[in-house]
């Protein structure tokens, strides 16, 4: 894993209001040090050939690719990806993944595919069906009570060290089956996030699915796909979920939390 800087301190002008009297308040300015999240350019490159370029937080780069290229579809399974290397450029990074010669095959008649479309403007996708993926099925697991979601929210910002110093970044945590965060993962970008974590889950070909993720952010349809891609059965976000999150969570058979907070969440689909 390499070791990168994802905050840059900067001097601001930092605005305020003070109380100069019981009746009256002013608004002052000072300078004081701000930790700003690191938002950088990263190409994906396979066997040689650009694929994408991400916006992301510039750390877990490794994870990020193994996460990103299960999630979209590029490889079926870990064993597809024979190596992946991160490379600084001059305005970002370029993250060169080797996969198999079958897989990459594949990549290429996509991309053919993709060529000169002009349709709903999403991915190049002619039609509404080509533009949003259906969700596989997932192996159903029992969705966590509400005592084991109030365990996970309470160690999320102790895994957030950049929300803490930014507050800036998104988080996407793995949790076992009782609750307890095994492992998290932070971006810019909640999507870069979880694939980042699945980066790494698919590091442990053995972990124990019976878990959970849970992220600091809205629960997208998008969210919801990734999570199925890989067999994750179950997904709790802090924030709501979108018509189609629950639509496709409830086609994937997957368990859908959203509002988590401590003492209470709403359950969209289990």
């Amino acid at each position: 894993m390499q070791a990168l800087n994802t905050v840059v301190s900067k001097t601001r002008s930092v605005v305020a209001r003070t109380k100069k009297s019981a009746t009256d308040d002013v608004w002052g300015a000072s300078d004081a040090d701000d930790q700003i999240a690191e938002e950088v350019p990263v190409a994906m490159v396979y066997n040689g050939v650009s694929h994408v370029v991400m916006m992301a937080t510039p750390d877990n780069l490794e994870e990020f690719a193994i996460g990103f290229t299960l999630t979209e579809g590029i490889a079926t399974a870990s064993s597809d990806i024979y190596g992946v290397d991160v490379v600084a450029a001059s305005s970002g990074y370029q993250v060169l993944v080797e996969l198999s010669s079958e897989r990459f095959a594949a990549l290429k008649q996509r991309r053919r595919n993709l060529t000169g479309r002009t349709g709903c403007g999403l991915c190049g996708a002619e039609s509404l069906q080509q533009a949003i993926r259906v969700p596989p099925p997932v192996v159903s697991v029992l969705a966590p009570s509400a005592e084991v979601v109030d365990v996970a929210l309470s160690q999320l910002v102790d895994f957030q060290p950049l929300q803490r110093m930014t507050g800036a970044v998104h988080g996407a945590a793995w949790c076992s089956f009782d609750g307890n965060i095994q492992m998290a993962f932070e971006d810019v970008g909640r999507h870069n996030a979880l694939d980042k974590l699945i980066g790494a889950l698919h590091r442990q070909p053995d972990f124990d699915r019976k878990g959970f993720v849970l992220v600091s952010s809205r629960a997208s349809y998008e969210l919801v796909g990734k999570c199925a891609s890989v067999g994750i059965a179950t997904l709790v976000a802090v924030s709501a979920p979108t018509t189609m999150a629950i639509e496709h969570a409830e086609l994937a058979g997957m368990n859908l939390i959203g509002f988590a907070r401590s003492g209470r969440h709403v359950v969209y689909a289990s």
